[in-house]
């Protein structure tokens, strides 16, 4: 997780960049950066976000 963005913001637009351009779930985005699932979900968490499998990205 020390690899990706500190700030929120930039978090949920780098995340969401890579499931639209890249993957077709959050799972197999975390599995192939090898992100803890849960700490990236809490971390966009705390700034109001939360994943929508259905759209494939945090809203």
């Amino acid at each position: 997780m020390e690899d990706l963005p500190q700030d929120p913001m930039m978090l949920y637009s780098f995340v969401n960049l890579k499931l639209r351009d890249r993957y077709t779930s959050l799972e197999d985005m975390c599995d192939d950066l090898s992100i803890d699932i849960q700490e990236l979900c809490e971390r966009l968490a705390t700034a109001g976000f939360e994943y929508s499998r259905e759209h494939n990205k945090f809203w």
